[in-house]
């Protein structure tokens, strides 16, 4: 897959005791690569020579690997025998917005290695950055009354760059290393191992699940990317409308050998039918992936943190808010210390007069006025006769 163009699944969830999150899911990013372990590659402390130099060069240039994580279409700066940045929510989120550049267990090709002063620069497919980006902004015009008749340097081609790059980082500039010790830095993100894709892909999987595909066993609970490493593709595949659910069946195998029929409902196998010839049929319904899915987040799922809290914090959000007050914070005044000092109460208003009122001769209220024409209003607004003189 490409790109990212799914829609987010958005749910408040809280952490007990310590945090609340709020979950935001891209695409293909479990909790298990949220998490990095840091490498462990004794380094020399001399620097890097010329010699070494080119021979890392030719060694990195056309290396293949397969991924231990998704790559986004972006970089990831991964300082030797430390943490990958960014990591966590901070990788899920750059995923989402970049966009997925190659899943998790996928081959991918060093296109492009560049050395400094105390960084390496690995592109993978390519890398994530347009070639000549700078040129693409610049035109040339050719002499015509026309301004807007110009020609780009180089031309715009807004789909070529989908590659990835890692940039590795070292404190005290590049030291004397060799490619072998490069890769085994870059092993938490690209494994250079020889390996089959399948080995690759089984790599990333808990131990149970990695040996029944390696076994060629299909488990309830899998999804389609687990069955296809398991059992390769199906010889042939039916669709279903089993109570308004649509169900989607992949068949392994004809008669006389055993015929497996891999029942889908979504992304998951929800039952498994093996038939052999002159037996009953088997039927595995019950979930046999442990609690694989419910230790993932949900599918499309990333953390961003809202900030930590103690459960004090929680309680205190129930607390009804303070009124307000002329006190600065902390200020004490004399009546805290002391209840017969005489306090400030609420205005007193005369009697029979409510808080919307005036007193008379404000020129409002139900009473009547006199204008300074001579004449009487009355509440209605109609005019009365002057009074006699």
């Amino acid at each position: 897959m490409r790109g990212l163009s799914i829609p987010l699944l958005v749910a408040l969830a809280a952490l007990p005791v310590t945090a609340q999150v709020f979950t935001v899911t891209p695409e293909n990013v479990n909790v298990k690569y949220l998490k990095f372990t840091p490498t462990d590659i004794p380094l020399s402390r001399l620097p890097l020579t010329q010699h070494d130099r080119d021979n890392l060069l030719r060694y990195l240039q056309a290396e293949q690997g397969f991924t231990m994580r998704p790559l986004p279409i972006a970089n990831l700066t991964l300082p030797a025998n430390g943490v990958m940045k960014p990591s966590g929510s901070d990788y899920a989120n750059l995923i989402q917005s970049k966009g997925l550049s190659v899943e998790a267990g996928k081959r991918v090709v060093i296109t492009n290695v560049k050395i400094h002063k105390n960084k390496i620069q690995i592109d993978f497919n390519g890398g994530p950055y347009h070639r000549h980006r700078w040129l693409r902004h610049l035109s040339i015009g050719m002499g015509s009354m026309d301004p807007y008749d110009t020609t780009p340097v180089v031309p715009d081609r807004p789909n070529e760059a989908m590659g990835a790059r890692v940039t590795l980082e070292f404190k005290h500039g590049v030291p004397d290393l060799t490619g072998a010790q490069v890769e085994a830095l870059l092993k938490p993100i690209v494994d250079f191992s020889l390996k089959t894709p399948l080995q690759a892909y089984t790599d990333t999987l808990p131990p149970f699940l990695k040996k029944a595909v390696l076994q060629h066993h299909v488990l309830v609970g899998m999804n389609h990317q687990m069955v296809l490493g398991a059992m390769g593709e199906p010889w042939k595949k039916m669709q279903e409308d089993v109570n308004k659910q649509y169900v989607e069946i992949w068949i392994y195998g004809k008669p006389p050998a055993p015929t497996q029929f891999v029942r889908f409902a979504g992304n998951r196998v929800i039952r498994l039918e093996i038939a052999r010839v002159g037996k009953p049929l088997e039927v595995q319904a019950k979930n046999q992936m442990q609690d694989y899915w419910k230790t993932q987040l949900p599918d499309n799922a990333r953390i961003v943190r809202l900030g930590d809290q103690n459960s004090s914090d929680t309680a205190a959000q129930s607390v009804p808010a303070a009124p307000p007050s002329l006190r600065y914070p902390g200020e004490k005044l004399p009546a805290d210390q002391n209840k017969d000092t005489p306090q400030m109460q609420p205005v007193q208003f005369p009697k029979g007069m409510g808080g919307d009122q005036r007193p008379p001769g404000s020129g409002q209220g139900t009473g009547s006025s006199t204008g300074t024409s001579g004449t009487t209003t009355q509440s209605s607004g109609q005019a009365a006769p002057a009074p006699s003189q």
